[in-house]
């Protein structure tokens, strides 16, 4: 364990505070989408990606990603590529059996 000034403290502090508020406001942000007069698809589309900012403020802050080795991104990919085949080749299969 590394011993941290006060000033080292405070600055991380910071962060962290300004990362919660940015969530914070996002959160509003998600619930205004909500209210706004758009059809499913674009309303969707539009949280899911306010989601995706908070989730990357979450993975790169709270859980420190951004002062990590390589092999962590390295892994953080490949769980990626992993996820995204999950959710899409079985929509291709429902796609292909819809079409034909």
């Amino acid at each position: 364990m590394t011993a941290h000034s006060p000033e080292d403290i405070r600055k991380e502090t910071r962060v962290y505070i300004f990362v919660f508020i940015a969530l914070a406001a996002l959160t509003v942000v998600t619930v205004g989408i909500s209210y706004l007069d758009l059809s499913t698809g674009p309303a969707v589309a539009l949280a899911l990606f306010v989601a995706l900012i908070k989730g990357s403020l979450v993975a790169a802050f709270f859980m420190h990603l951004l002062s990590e080795r390589k092999l962590i991104y390295a892994v953080l990919v490949f769980t990626v590529f992993f996820f995204l085949a999950l959710i899409f080749l079985p929509l291709g299969s429902f796609l292909n059996q819809v079409a034909g």
